[in-house]
């Protein structure tokens, strides 16, 4: 046999051996020894007694150890939101802060077209000018009758002696009858004419009496003139009455607004408290005054604020809806209300950690002493804004009525 023919026998043999394997199944694997289930067993009850033990001790601390509070999770950030209006119509000119920026007490915010506040301004003060010339005026005439009043009184005492003189020269024959007649005369036209100087006089010092230039009334009411006038043109530059974050803006350049128009709000986020909304079953023991720690979503646990409770809403949320339920008719059915809490955070830890208004939070108020009211605290001025009238304005004030009065008053 040949060596080609032995490699073919050989080839098809092992073809064969390779077909024979494929066509057995293949072999099972052997078993996987598992742990003893006595063992497993033992470490189950343990750990099942461990939770058991936790969940005692828990129970146990949290009846006889832990102190009372009250918790909820249906709470949120408030704050006052300020709003900045037009007083005045105008023009938008400038803008000068936009959402989410920071602004200082006194930061100009929006400036109006001024040229008609600045008219009107002037006007008022040439006004003011011509009141206090005016008043000049009356008090020239009080002079004037003054000296009207002393010439007519030396008028009637010189016509008095005169006749005096006739008189006594017409008993001796001196003079004629005719003479003491005009005489007389002359003196009853004097007196006339001084009660007529008399007269004017009182006239002209009713304009001036009991009040100096300033205290007139005519330059009293310029002044007040000039006061509205100078408020319209500080309204032309509107300015943050308050520090805070500027949100809501919708006034854009070049746009005319009315007076009224909201143009932006500042949130001022260092001074934001809890409304934290309690079943009425927890009102029990909550009084004003009581500590309370507060977590957020957006910090989470590992920040943690402090407050304190400052006051129990009048009534629940459902009492001042737009629209109060009418449980007096129909089908009803029991649903525990709940009353808003106002919480106070502190201001050093709001400086670390800003909240944001509507914000998410959780509050947990100790109720251990309940020693504190039922009811808010007295009222008291929580906040206030800047005024709009000037120092500037008096001093222009005072500088018209000094170019104007003159010397002497």
């Amino acid at each position: 046999m040949t060596d080609a023919t032995q490699d073919d026998i050989r080839h098809d043999a092992e073809a064969e051996t390779i077909a024979e394997e494929a066509v057995q199944p293949p072999q099972a694997s052997p078993p996987v020894e598992r742990g003893n289930p006595r063992a497993r067993r033992k470490w189950l009850a343990i750990l099942a007694a461990i939770v058991v033990i936790a969940i005692i001790v828990y129970a146990v601390w949290h009846l006889f150890f832990a102190a009372p509070s009250e918790t909820t999770d249906d709470a949120y950030v408030a704050g006052d939101t300020v709003t900045i209006t037009a007083r005045d119509p105008g023009t938008v000119t400038a803008l000068y802060a936009d959402d989410t920026e920071r602004v200082r007490a006194g930061q100009p915010l929006v400036d109006l077209d001024p040229a008609t506040a600045d008219v009107d301004l002037a006007a008022a003060a040439a006004q003011l000018g011509q009141a206090v010339r005016g008043v000049r005026g009356d008090f020239s005439a009080v002079s004037a009758a003054n000296a009207e009043v002393a010439n007519a009184r030396a008028d009637l005492a010189r016509a008095r002696n005169d006749l005096a003189r006739r008189q006594q020269a017409a008993g001796q024959g001196a003079v004629s009858g005719e003479e003491v007649s005009h005489a007389a005369d002359t003196v009853k036209t004097a007196t006339a004419a001084l009660n007529l100087a008399e007269s004017k006089l009182a006239q002209a010092q009713t304009q001036v009496q009991g009040a100096d230039v300033r205290s007139n009334p005519a330059v009293l009411a310029a002044i007040a003139a000039y006061r509205r006038a100078a408020i319209r043109r500080s309204h032309m530059h509107i300015v943050a009455p308050v520090d805070g974050t500027i949100a809501q803006r919708t006034v854009q350049i070049g746009q005319q607004i009315a007076a009224g128009t909201p143009l932006m709000a500042v949130v001022p986020l260092h001074r934001v408290w809890i409304d934290a909304n309690f079943r009425e079953t927890q009102l029990a023991d909550l009084r004003v005054g009581q500590p309370a720690t507060i977590t957020t979503d957006t910090y989470g646990g590992k920040v943690v604020y402090h407050g304190h409770v400052v006051g129990l809403g009048a009534g629940s949320g459902n009492a001042f809806a737009l629209l109060p339920p009418q449980n007096a008719s129909g089908n009803w059915i029991k649903i525990v209300q709940r009353v808003p809490v106002r919480v106070a955070l502190d201001a050093n830890e709001l400086d670390k950690h800003p909240l944001r208004i509507g914000l998410s939070v959780d509050v947990d108020v100790d109720t251990s002493n309940t020693s504190g009211s039922l009811l808010g605290r007295e009222a008291h001025q929580a906040f206030a804004t800047q005024a709009s009238d000037s120092p500037d304005v008096d001093a222009d004030i005072a500088r018209i009525i000094a170019a104007n009065a003159g010397r002497g008053r």
